[in-house]
């Protein structure tokens, strides 16, 4: 899925995000992210390499703005595309492409993925060796982590360091990073072994933005990608959001065999057929389980199938999305009274499936060749 419109609700969330960012109470641009501001400029001339991490469903709305008053800098850059599966692979190639035009090194990588990262972690290595032919004469290499908030630095350096030291077959006991679903909770720049002989260090650093977002449509996209808390907008408008722009796609279309039995079959992991006995042992409130996520697909499917207005019009598209907030309470077992309340537990489960991949995968921008 790719946002071809500029949907107002978009808009909205995007100027929301500008206007709490220029909001001085809001404590956007507090003192523990210019701390990592001056802590990552003091060390980037140090490092042999940077990392710009970025989301790969907003390969161009999550660049790492701050790294522009760095450059040129003497570190190799390399652009890395993380959280892979979550986005469109024919997009994801597109962008790939896009980058390999410019002249960036650049490398996709989902960091859940051993065999994924012991690729790049492959990469990584071959990119060392060949910073040591061009005449690099130290014994450690460092690579510095950057990135704007939960674009995955940390799961990444993490997943890097346990395969790395598996891979040299290295005793001792492994560090860990701070991992969290919560953009900002990296507060210290970490350094963690990737390699030895030689060795190889990589730094995860707190993510970045800078004191003030200007771009309204970038903002949105960050927003919805999760790189912005959701309490600056508010679960219930992001999850609509995120229904416009799936109900604009042809994600959707995919789930068409998903109404012609009541049989969990198709595209969900493990979805074969599920008995009675079975269900008997799910929990029905856990919106992750295979035949929930079964059933919102459906419903989604089905609401957008019979509804009769015009998908481009603002208006019709957010009727639609009321109706499907309604029909989802059901399918997701939400029996709150207060439609206030319904509507954000909706919203909370509906963001979750989105953000994990469990709704489909998505590129939140073309990339232009």
């Amino acid at each position: 899925m790719t946002t071809a419109k500029s949907w107002k609700i978009g808009r909205e969330i995007g100027d929301a995000v500008v206007k709490a960012s220029s909001n001085p109470n809001r404590r956007w641009y507090g003192p523990h992210m210019a701390a990592s501001v001056r802590a990552i400029s003091e060390r980037i001339p140090l490092v042999d390499f940077v990392l710009e991490i970025r989301d790969a469903r907003t390969p161009l709305s999550s660049e790492y703005e701050l790294l522009r008053k760095f450059s040129p800098f003497s570190s190799k850059r390399i652009v890395v595309l993380n959280k892979m599966e979550l986005a469109d692979p024919l997009e994801l190639k597109k962008w790939m492409a896009y980058f390999q035009g410019r002249n960036y090194l650049s490398y996709a990588v989902n960091s859940h993925n051993k065999e994924c990262v012991k690729n790049f972690l492959n990469f990584l290595q071959s990119q060392v060796r060949e910073l040591h032919k061009s005449g690099h004469s130290g014994h450690t290499t460092t690579m510095m982590l950057l990135g704007v908030p939960n674009v995955g630095k940390s799961a990444l350096a993490n997943s890097l360091h346990q395969i790395g030291r598996i891979s040299a077959a290295e005793k001792g006991k492994l560090k860990h990073t701070t991992v969290s679903s919560q953009p900002g909770d990296t507060k210290d720049i970490m350094s963690l072994k990737i390699g030895s002989h030689p060795n190889v260090y990589v730094l995860d650093t707190p993510g970045v933005f800078p004191p003030k977002l200007l771009d309204a449509e970038i903002c949105s996209k960050l927003a919805l990608a999760g790189a912005i808390p959701d309490d600056i907008i508010g679960e219930t408008e992001l999850a609509r959001f995120c229904l416009t722009l799936l109900n604009s796609s042809h994600e959707y279309k995919k789930w068409a065999k998903l109404c012609k039995s009541q049989d969990v079959t198709g595209s969900l992991s493990n979805e074969s057929s599920t008995s009675s006995a079975q269900r008997k042992r799910q929990y029905p409130t856990d919106h992750t389980q295979d035949f929930i996520v079964y059933d919102v697909r459906r419903v989604l499917y089905e609401t957008i199938s019979v509804f009769n207005g015009n998908l481009e019009d603002d208006i019709s598209m957010g009727e639609l999305v009321e109706t499907q907030f309604a029909a989802l309470r059901t399918v997701l077992r939400v029996t709150e009274e207060a439609s206030e309340f319904a509507d954000l537990r909706v919203a909370s489960k509906i963001l979750n499936l989105y953000r994990t991949g469990r709704l489909g995968h998505y590129t939140l921008e073309h990339a232009s060749c």
